[in-house]
């Protein structure tokens, strides 16, 4: 990783004297505009690097599909054998399947991506052509396939909640709860009272379910959203003869009431329900965090996004009384303390039933505890000065936790798997390759799955055991096809923030054709730099625009700046940043590029677009930033401001960036 500073012989930026003349500048143009249509597609150019298992019977062995051009091959994988072979004999399906069908299949692979193992795994049911069939895996003997015995019953959508017996999907409508009948689709009413800003809710929050069943599918845990006293917003349609407006809510405005969340345990059977106590303070969030394993209990947290303070809370299930677990102060506010802005959850259970891990960001660092149900502290499992991500998974068993962490203080966001033992020893890294790891366990919790990339590095999937054993690569994406985009990996950097002190880290992308001894204008897009390859689907997506937007001829990059909230790197980084939007994110934003890029010249922050579709003509509009004027010597200026746009694109994602716009 490279760390920039003012001077470092990278002067980026267009002077007259360097263009061609006007037909080779024409020739020119069309080729980098033709470029960035082709880096737009960049994901259609990389192959592979997936694996989507489906776990077998001994929880060890799974299946996934490769398709290669039409070819699909399905594997099976035993990790107990370190083995991979195909799990199909495709040339005895596909007589098989012809002598059925009457004719011969177009594709040499196999005719369908998915199944179901029936009779015992001797045997598959797959569709082709709209006709079920299933054939014997010994004897390749095919026959058409009865109606399936769930055929006919409802299935939950998006938003809805499956009882554990799949007997019942809790839904909404008209502001209320409601019951649906999976077997026959039969609707039963379970409240009455939800009206418009006062309406029940079981769908998926972004930080946690708004509905929770108890184990034995008796009890529906429920909340009730108050948005009555909330701040609303217009919003004007002007597409039609004649303007309407829509008031939409928006909870987030300093001073004014937030909405309000009500939690109650119904009992199904009866309908009686339970109104539970969840917090002192006005505008708490409560996040179900699950039953207790024999139904006892709820556990829920109560906390208020700004605020510092965070409670664990557990709820009769009959009575729906309260009771203090554990409660605690956080040196920046419960929200980026504990990540529960990408729907992490601080509290897993034990199969004892008796004790739990916790995640706490108290100390400023977010570390994992153990405590029991009555919320006395067992002892801290891990300590440092780096941040725990989330627990993955319990093998109590053997006593280990595994859980994610950026525990690489020269790569702070780096994210890797590790373990440490229920005993608060034993810590240990088990992933290797830099970037970023999504980690996938077998329900046996014998192997894992260990998807990675980098900016610079295609994702690969390898095999591993419990203990970080590397058993084989499994997939590695296939980039050959970039070599016709003339592609070279995005750069990263280090650079310091505003205060000259701080480092934040970043991430540059050149044009296919970039030259050291060009200059080139610059664009800082304003959102956070991400860290895997571009394109890769099993992780956090680096965005395609700024790669396609550099073929035009800039250079591009991103970088994570002091704001808060969003960071997550732990320590004094957050706290500093806690509860001060707007204070660093500009300066940091003026100060990088001047860095980096522009030793001179005004740095404009302006508006953007983001999106495989986008345009580089797209209108800019939205929201108001601002921008500070930089003097001949690179200062940037305490007192002249400029208001310019902020993009925002109609998928939502918002994108603005920084231009030299007064260029050497």
């Amino acid at each position: 990783m490279m760390r920039r500073t003012i001077g470092v012989g990278m002067a980026l930026a267009v002077t007259v004297a360097a263009w061609p003349p006007l037909a080779a500048q024409n020739v020119e143009q069309t080729n980098r505009e033709a470029m960035y249509y082709r880096y737009l597609a960049f994901t259609s150019y990389v192959k592979g690097g997936a694996v989507e298992p489906h776990w077998m019977a001994d929880g060890s062995s799974f299946w996934y599909a490769e398709d290669v051009r039409e070819n699909t091959v399905i594997w099976k994988v035993d990790p107990a054998a370190n083995s991979k072979v195909p799990l199909f004999d495709t040339a005895q399906l596909h007589q098989a399947l012809s002598r059925v069908l009457g004719y011969e299949l177009p594709n040499q692979g196999l005719p369908f991506h998915t199944f179901a193992f029936v009779d015992g795994e001797r045997a598959v049911r797959f569709t082709v052509e709209d006709t079920e069939f299933i054939v014997s895996l010994d004897s390749y003997e095919i026959r058409r396939a009865p109606a399936p015995a769930e055929e006919g019953r409802i299935r939950a959508q998006r938003g809805e909640v499956l009882s554990p017996d799949g007997q019942w999907i809790a839904t909404v409508k008209d502001y209320n709860l409601w019951l649906t009948s999976a077997a026959d689709g039969r609707q039963v009413q379970l409240t009455s009272d939800g009206v418009q800003d006062y309406q029940w809710a079981v769908h998926e929050a972004w930080w946690s379910p708004a509905a929770k069943w108890s184990p034995d599918g008796s009890i529906l845990a429920a909340t009730k959203e108050d948005y009555r006293q909330a701040p609303k917003i217009p919003l004007v349609d002007w597409l039609g003869s004649k303007e309407e407006v829509e008031w939409s809510l928006f909870d987030r405005k300093p001073g004014l009431p937030i909405r309000e969340v009500e939690l109650s345990l119904i009992d199904v059977p009866s309908g009686r329900r339970s109104l539970v106590e969840t917090g002192e303070e006005p505008g708490s969030r409560v996040s179900l965090q699950g039953w207790l394993s024999d139904g006892s209990e709820l556990l829920f947290v109560s906390y208020n996004d700004y605020g510092r303070g965070v409670r664990l809370m557990a709820a009769d299930a009959k009575t729906g009384t309260t009771r203090l677990v554990l409660s605690e102060e956080h040196p920046v506010p419960f929200f980026t303390s504990v990540g529960t802005a990408r729907g992490e959850t601080p509290f897993t259970v034990l199969e004892d039933g008796r004790r739990f891990v916790w995640v706490s960001g108290r100390t400023g660092w977010r570390h994992l505890y153990l405590y029991d149900l009555a919320g006395n502290l067992v002892r801290p499992l891990t300590q440092g000065e780096f941040p725990v991500g989330r627990v993955v998974r319990l093998d109590e068993t053997a006593g280990w936790v595994y859980f994610t962490a950026r525990g690489d203080l020269a790569r702070p966001y780096d994210t890797h798997l590790y373990r440490v033992s229920l005993e608060g020893a034993g810590l240990t890294r088990l992933t290797e390759a830099a970037g970023q790891h999504r980690i996938q366990f077998a329900p046996s919790g014998r192997f894992f799955l260990d998807t990675h990339s980098n900016v610079d590095r295609a994702p690969a999937v390898e095999l591993r055991r419990a203990d970080g054993e590397l058993l084989r690569t499994l997939e590695a994406a296939n980039v050959d096809a970039l070599k016709d985009l003339h592609w070279s990996p995005p750069e990263e950097f280090v650079v310091q923030a505003s205060d000259g002190k701080t480092d934040l880290y970043g991430v540059l992308h050149k044009p296919y054709d970039f030259h050291p001894d060009k200059k080139y204008p610059v664009i800082l897009l304003t959102h956070r730099a991400t860290r895997t390859f571009t394109g890769s689907g099993e992780l956090e997506t680096q965005p395609v625009w700024p790669q396609a937007m550099a073929q035009l001829g800039f250079i591009t990059f991103s970088v994570d700046v002091r704001e808060p909230v969003l960071s997550w790197r732990g320590g004094e980084f957050d706290r500093v940043t806690a509860g001060t939007s707007g204070r660093y994110e500009v300066p940091d934003n003026v100060v990088v590029p001047i860095t980096v890029v522009c030793p001179a010249g005004e740095v404009v922050l302006s508006g953007g677009h983001d999106g495989e579709d986008s345009n580089p003509n797209d209108q800019i509009y939205g929201r108001i930033i601002s921008s500070r004027p930089v003097d001949a010597a690179g200062t940037v200026s305490t007192t002249s401001w400029t208001v310019v746009g902020f993009g925002l694109q109609s998928n939502t994602s918002m994108t603005a960036y920084a231009v030299c716009a007064a260029v050497l």
